[in-house]
């Protein structure tokens, strides 16, 4: 029988940074790794890149994030402002992992004082069988207007979620979405294509990342499938 996904394994690296005794920045990193008999090539581009990913990511923490964290604990002494040391933290979440086709996406907050932080997420959809990226107009039946159709769709969820009072979304929403809609910034489930806004772009803070399924829908979305490669 044909194993049509990949095994995934965690890998986490975290540091608690010290400055004067007192801990002025943690970070935590999460990222996936990979492996298949089936699927060797793609296994060893996506270990590669998350791997790489993940250590520029610390490299930041360490060189950017920590004289930042350093600086903001000499001001809060000096001022006699409580201390509130500096987070970093990525964690990741697969979503589809079957049909020859693997989606993630990461969650990257960063807290550098204030009320809150802020969480930013990105995502990849990838082609097992030859170890590319899948774009989302990949997704799509080539006779429609794909970004129409998922705005239209967007807007009729969002619609609908006022109307129940289920979530809080800015009054010219219809406007942000277009504005802001990223045809990169989706990820696969077994029950449709999810797109997803950043914090602030088309709802308060309070409303998290947005997030919208578009079900798979024979003529207008295409489930993924293994195809033969030529």
């Amino acid at each position: 029988m044909v194993n049509y996904k990949v095994s995934v394994k965690n890998v986490m690296i975290e540091k608690y940074m010290f400055y004067k005794k007192q801990l002025v920045l943690s970070y935590k990193i999460q990222y996936p790794q990979f492996s298949s008999a089936g699927f060797q090539t793609a296994v060893s581009t996506m270990n590669k890149y998350y791997k790489e990913k993940a250590l520029l990511f610390q490299q930041y923490c360490m060189q950017k994030l920590y004289p930042m964290a350093v600086e903001e604990f000499e001001n809060s002494v000096s001022n006699n402002f409580p201390v509130r040391p500096f987070e970093a933290l990525v964690i990741y979440k697969m979503t589809y992992n079957q049909d020859c086709t693997a989606s993630l996406y990461f969650d990257q907050y960063l807290y550098t004082g204030g009320a809150h932080g802020n969480t930013v997420r990105y995502s990849d959809t990838w082609n097992l069988q030859n170890g590319r990226g899948i774009d989302i107009d990949e997704m799509f039946n080539n006779s429609i207007n794909y970004k129409a159709y998922i705005i239209m769709t967007i807007n009729n969820q969002i619609a609908e979620q006022i109307k129940n009072g289920e979530n809080k979304y800015f009054d010219d929403y219809k406007k942000n979405v277009a504005q802001y809609l990223n045809l990169n910034s989706f990820y696969l489930t077994k029950k449709g294509i999810v797109l997803y806004f950043q914090q602030y772009e088309i709802a308060p803070y309070s409303s998290g990342i947005p997030e919208f399924t578009i079900p798979y829908l024979e003529g207008y979305v295409v489930r993924p499938e293994c195809k033969e490669i030529r």
